[in-house]
């Protein structure tokens, strides 16, 4: 599928806006939104897994990428998406998840992290670097980030052997913190032109000195902050006017856009100004779970409405008891008192939620919330009244009044904006 990804790069040095949505979850639900999404539009299916997710160990999810690639072949099957039209990626693959270790350990660790994608199929790859190991201080030299990933692309051209040509490389030492910040932003300042031009430069004379040139025609993107962001509670907007400088960096550059990270929650028009300015590439995570989270909380509440006391699934107090009980993947994104902390924790857009999901007690409460409100159970006025994009597709008869579609549908809505802004239109009428 790097075809997919090389008509991107195409269109948008010949002056056309196209994009594509990078859906980052490993969320079942998610997966089959993605899946129906791109079967209904007729678009590929770029699905990137991230190296604190999936490693050659397991990562947080307990997959590892062979694992996680037959989950996404899986859903593509069971939905009829051709399994040609789904590009896996790798998302952050480097250090990250050793970084407590000294750097050559560390790197070894992510050399296996690599080859382990590689074996498994994952084409597009993403190359991050910048993150500072044991004894290291932050910011890493443009020089040692680049010495890195040569590393890394050496270890993942010996992998793949006679099918390196079908690699695509992801590079960028200004690298937003996966899966948002963690404390609450003013200003989100755009990668300044000089430091970007510095990156690729540096970059590309590593390649070179490593005997790896022709790996370097295929770096497709360099990531960059183009001034976009999120917190719990605010979200930093895509500005056009402070990015021009920015933009015209990859003039020269006629096989490399760029990859935006953290762009969930940004507005549609935002989203479309991105591509048009070059960010062909919109990374989507926290964003998609963040929407199942609404759709389940809204079940609840009218489970509450309709459903006995004694049969109620209590899924609100059981996910927040749980957290609360775990809390190593929420307490550095929440602050303030009981209240806000609680506010933060299962309501902040940085959705610490997607993180427990998995735990049994949690899976046990969504799977009664489902079966409470299957049948007749699910009265239209509080769909209406809490759900009112699917009470409209209920009532036009687009969707079925059915919770589990119900909350597919609900994180389409994420997917149908990124939809409307990567279409591909020309850029003198965009």
């Amino acid at each position: 599928m790097s075809d997919v990804l090389d008509e991107l790069v195409r269109d948008q040095k010949a002056g056309v806006a196209h994009g594509i949505a990078s859906v980052c979850s490993a969320h079942p639900l998610v997966l089959e939104a993605a899946v129906l999404q791109a079967r209904e539009t007729g678009r590929p299916l770029l699905v990137e897994a991230t190296s604190n997710q999936v490693d050659q160990y397991g990562g947080y999810t307990g997959m590892r990428p062979a694992q996680f690639r037959d989950l996404v072949y899986a859903t593509a099957d069971r939905f009829g998406l051709a399994r040609e039209r789904v590009v896996l990626g790798g998302d952050h693959l480097g250090p990250n998840r050793w970084r407590d270790r000294p750097a050559d350990a560390a790197m070894t660790e992510a050399e296996g992290l690599v080859r382990a994608y590689v074996e498994a199929g994952f084409t597009k790859i993403h190359l991050d670097c910048s993150f500072a190991c044991a004894g290291e201080t932050l910011p890493l030299s443009d020089e040692v980030v680049a010495a890195r990933t040569v590393r890394l692309v050496r270890a993942a051209e010996e992998t793949a052997g006679s099918g390196a040509h079908r690699l695509r490389y992801v590079i960028g030492t200004e690298v937003p913190v996966p899966g948002g910040a963690d404390h609450v932003l003013q200003d989100v300042p755009p990668t300044p032109a000089a430091a970007a031009r510095r990156t690729l430069d540096t970059h590309r004379d590593a390649f070179t000195a490593a005997d790896l040139a022709p790996a370097w025609q295929r770096v497709m993107a360099l990531v960059v902050q183009p001034g976009v962001e999120f917190d719990h509670h605010g979200v930093v907007d895509y500005r056009a006017d402070r990015t021009a400088a920015l933009r015209d960096v990859l003039d020269h550059e006629p096989r490399i856009v760029f990859e935006a990270h953290s762009t969930d929650y940004q507005l549609t028009s935002s989203l479309a100004n991105l591509v048009h300015d070059h960010w062909a590439i919109l990374k989507v995570g926290p964003g998609l779970t963040f929407a199942l989270r609404e759709a389940l909380f809204a079940l609840a509440a009218i489970e509450r409405e309709v459903v006995p006391a004694t049969r109620l699934s209590h899924l609100v107090d059981v996910v927040d008891r749980r957290m609360r009980e775990e809390p190593g993947w929420w307490q550095g994104y929440a602050d303030g008192d009981a209240r806000a902390q609680r506010l933060s924790r299962l309501y902040g857009f940085s959705d610490r939620v997607r993180y427990y999901w998995t735990d049994p007690e949690i899976l046990t409460a969504q799977q009664r919330l489902l079966d409470n409100l299957e049948g007749d159970a699910l009265p239209l006025p509080l769909l209406s009244a809490h759900l009112p994009l699917q009470y409209a597709r209920v009532r036009s008869g687009f969707l079925a009044p059915r919770p589990h579609d119900i909350l597919v549908d609900r994180v389409r809505d994420v997917l149908r904006d990124y939809d409307r802004a990567c279409v591909p239109r020309s850029k003198e009428y965009a």
